[in-house]
């Protein structure tokens, strides 16, 4: 699989990351809540700058104490020495976590002791830096610029969040940064036996599941909800063959994020579905499918990754003949666009029924990589056409050509047809259930694209 680099903006409140990091990404995400009309939200997205794609991460100012309409670079105020371990935790996890660092700054406050506190940090890093000096919104700011170079980074950059002044010069000095490092974009490139990344919402028991499959108390396993915060790689033997288990810190909801080291414990949670082949989602079987549950479901779905879905602390229900079918209905309502993955019910604590996890996930493993012959692929479609004829838009009928699987991990199949705009959304998942009829690619995200034909072609 392709690893993509992280940058992260770090930087005091109020400098302008959250303008600097839609400005990345190309879309104006409303970082600090829930995104109008999708199910999830976001703590990173990616960008594309010069043919490399990579994640940014908005990290949240770090907040130290200043004297009031300061402006310079003296030490830090009495009273604020309290929060200097704090301020050095949070700066050095999303260090840590990135592979490159902007450091944004106000290009109208100059340098302050906010600044020199996290550049201090920085320069004891080796992580490559630049500094944006944010809000240089008119040609004579660009001169104020240069007081940045007085912490000691790397290339400053005089920029515009707003719009969009200097972006570019500073992203091709972060590109080129990446692609120095070596080997940034091709992580596990040649590591591939299966990593199972354990995820879920806090106090789930996602801990417990990691001791009792490794056969050891390995983590730290309390009541108290958000224990874990580190993404920690074990790697067990089973029936001859490497895994990788990636226990992972619970995922709250936004909202409920507290900031400093938790935030940054939920983007390594997201990174690790990314470098994972499956993700175990587990579900407290004492609360039911939550929200949060659907949009940790949607990380996995949105990084293509397999999914395995575990029903935990099942011993602590009272049951009768019923109970499981009821559960399982609920199951599949509330995650109803992941209809593919398959359930488990365990107890992680009584290590009932353990011993399914893991088959369950190495059967999901080698679903991503079946492959169907095109000859076969071809007739499914056609008896697809047959049962339920393409869409029309007038006088004109969708006609799909040809069909081919293009790749596999996840599996991606590539239709030729006539015009994109007589596909309709519900005729693709209509062609992606009759293909899950003969090839269920349990646990596993197909995708399908569509390629127009010259008219000359048809």
């Amino acid at each position: 699989m392709t690893y993509k680099p992280v940058v992260a903006l770090v930087g005091r409140p109020n400098v302008g990351k959250s303008t600097l990091f839609n400005r990345l990404v190309g879309e104006r995400l409303a970082v600090t809540h829930e995104i109008p009309g999708t199910t999830r939200d976001r703590l990173q997205a990616e960008a594309n700058w010069n043919g490399l794609t990579f994640h940014v991460v908005d990290t949240g100012g770090i907040e130290i104490y200043e004297p009031k309409g300061s402006r310079d670079t003296a030490p830090l105020a009495e009273g604020s020495a309290e929060f200097v371990p704090q301020i050095k935790a949070q700066a050095l996890t999303a260090v840590q976590d990135a592979d490159a660092i902007i450091l944004v700054v106000d290009i109208e406050h100059g340098i302050t002791a906010a600044d020199e506190t996290i550049a201090e940090i920085l320069r004891r890093t080796s992580k490559a830096v630049v500094v944006a000096a944010n809000k240089a919104d008119d040609i004579k700011d660009d001169q104020d610029a240069f007081e940045f170079y007085g912490l000691g980074l790397g290339e400053v950059f005089a920029v515009s969040a707003i719009h969009g002044g200097g972006v570019g010069d500073m992203l091709d000095a972060v590109v080129t940064a990446l692609r120095e490092q070596g080997g940034a974009g091709d992580e596990d490139a040649d590591d591939n036996h299966l990593k199972i990344a354990i995820v879920g919402r806090p106090n789930a028991g996602k801990s417990t599941l990691l001791n009792k499959l490794i056969g050891e108390d390995r983590v730290i396993v309390s009541p108290i909800a958000g224990t874990t915060r580190d993404a920690i790689d074990t790697n067990i033997q089973w029936h001859g063959e490497t895994i990788t288990l990636i226990d992972t810190a619970g995922i709250r909801r936004r909202g409920r994020i507290e900031p400093g080291v938790e935030q940054f414990s939920v983007i390594r949670a997201l990174k690790a579905i990314e470098r994972c082949d499956v993700a175990l989602l587990v579900i407290d079987a004492t609360e039911g499918v939550t929200d949060q549950d659907e949009h940790i479901a949607g990380y996995v779905m949105e990084a293509y990754r397999s999914l395995v879905i575990v029903v935990n602390k099942w011993d602590a229900l009272a049951k009768d003949s019923y109970t499981m079918n009821t559960f399982l209905a609920s199951v599949r309502e509330r995650l109803h666009f992941v209809p593919f993955a398959p359930v488990i019910f365990i107890s992680a604590l009584e290590g009932q029924r353990i011993h399914e996890v893991l088959a369950t996930a190495n059967r999901v493993y080698e679903n991503r990589f079946t492959r169907i012959p095109t000859s076969e692929l071809n007739q499914i479609i056609r008896d697809a056409m047959e049962q339920h004829a393409p869409p029309t838009r007038g006088t004109r009928r969708l006609k799909i050509f040809y069909a081919t699987q293009v790749r596999s991990e996840p599996p991606i199949f590539l239709l030729h047809i006539n015009d994109k705009r007589l596909l309709h959304f519900s005729y693709e998942r209509f062609l992606e259930n009759r293909i899950r009829e003969r090839y269920a690619f349990e646990g596993t995200p197909i995708r399908i694209s569509f390629r127009e034909r010259q008219q000359n072609e048809e």
